[in-house]
C-alpha cells in the first residue's frame, strides 16, 4: 500500500502550514478533505453568511480538483452549523445550486457553538476517479 499524501489546492498552502494540518489526505482512491470554510485568501471570514457558504463551497471544489476530483466524486458530506435553523435554508439553496442533481453524497449536518469565528464548515470524503 502507498503512503498517504498530501494535497492543497494553489495560493492557500500558507493557510495550511499556519495552523499545522493539511488541505486533504489521499490514500489509494480516497481523499479526504479537512474542514474548509468560507475563509478569505489572507484567512479571514468572508462577513456575508451566504457568501461565506459558497465560498466554503468554493474552497472545497479547489481541493478537490488539486486531487484530479470534483463535486460528482464526493461519497460522503460532513458540514458543522452555528445555528442551523436559522441557516438551513440558505445552506440548501446554495447546496442545491452547487451539488445539482442525484445521486447526492451521504449528508451529516451538526450544530456546533464555535468555528473559529466562521458559521460555515464543510468536510468530504470523495473517490478520485480513475
Amino acid at each position: 500500500m502507498s503512503k498517504p499524501q498530501t494535497v492543497f489546492p494553489a495560493g492557500r498552502q500558507a493557510l495550511y502550514e499556519k495552523y499545522r494540518y493539511s488541505a486533504a489526505i489521499r490514500t489509494g482512491d480516497l481523499l479526504f478533505v479537512s474542514g474548509q470554510v468560507g475563509s478569505r485568501e489572507d484567512g479571514s471570514p468572508e462577513p456575508v453568511f451566504e457568501d461565506q457558504v459558497r465560498l466554503a463551497f468554493a474552497n472545497l471544489k479547489a481541493v478537490l480538483a488539486a486531487a484530479g476530483a470534483s463535486l460528482e466524486d464526493v461519497v460522503d458530506v460532513t458540514t458543522f452549523h452555528t445555528d442551523p435553523e436559522a441557516q438551513l435554508e440558505t445552506i440548501m439553496a446554495v447546496r442545491d445550486e452547487v451539488i445539482g442533481d442525484p445521486p447526492y453524497p451521504n449528508w451529516t449536518a451538526i450544530g456546533v457553538n464555535w468555528l473559529a469565528g466562521f458559521d460555515f464548515e464543510i468536510k468530504a470524503i470523495a473517490r478520485i476517479p480513475g
